[in-house]
C-alpha cells in the first residue's frame, strides 16, 4: 500500500478566515514588531523590519488579496504577527492576524478551490480543507508572487 500524501501546514487567520502554508516554506513566526515604511513600493508592501540584522520585506495580505482587516482588541494583538517565509531563497514576511497552530492534513481531505475563495483567486492557493468549524484555505506561498513582484520586492532589501 502506498503512502499517503500528508501536508503539515502554519496555520493563520487573516480577516475572519483561516489559513495555512506548507511547514517547509515557514523560516520562523515573529511577534508583531515596528515596520519601517518605504517609498515607493507596491501597494501591499507594508514596509521592512530588521530580524537580527537582517532586513526583510513585509508584506500585508489583507491588501494583495482585498481582505477586510478586523477589527482587533488588545488580546488580538498578543497573537498576531509575521510568518517569514522562504521564498525562492529570498526571506519576506507576511502579516497574520493570529497564528492558530502545525496541523497535518491528509492528501484526500483537500479539494480543488471554488472559483473565488473569499476573493482571492485561485492561482495563490493549493486547495481547501473543510473542517467543523469552516473551510482551511492552503495557500501556495511560492505562487504568492510572480518573479517580476518578488524582484520588486527584494530590491527593497
Amino acid at each position: 500500500m502506498a503512502d499517503e500524501v500528508q501536508y503539515q501546514l502554519v496555520t493563520f487567520k487573516l480577516g475572519e478566515e483561516l489559513y495555512g502554508v506548507d511547514i517547509m516554506d515557514v523560516k520562523e513566526i515573529v511577534k508583531l514588531q515596528e515596520v519601517r515604511l518605504i517609498p515607493n513600493a507596491p501597494f501591499y508592501v507594508e514596509g521592512i523590519i530588521n530580524l537580527r540584522g537582517e532586513i526583510i520585506p513585509i508584506i500585508d495580505l489583507h491588501k494583495r488579496f482585498r481582505i477586510q482587516k478586523t477589527v482587533a482588541s488588545q488580546d488580538d494583538l498578543q497573537d498576531a504577527g509575521f510568518i517569514i517565509l522562504n521564498i525562492q531563497n529570498n526571506k519576506i514576511g507576511i502579516i497574520i492576524d493570529k497564528i492558530a497552530r502545525v496541523v497535518t492534513v491528509k492528501g484526500d481531505e483537500v479539494r480543488e478551490p471554488p472559483q473565488m475563495v473569499s476573493g482571492i483567486g485561485t492561482e495563490y492557493i493549493e486547495g481547501v480543507v473543510r473542517q467543523d468549524s469552516g473551510y482551511l484555505i492552503m495557500l501556495n506561498s511560492r505562487k504568492l508572487f510572480n518573479a517580476k513582484e518578488l524582484q520588486k520586492i527584494v530590491d527593497f532589501q
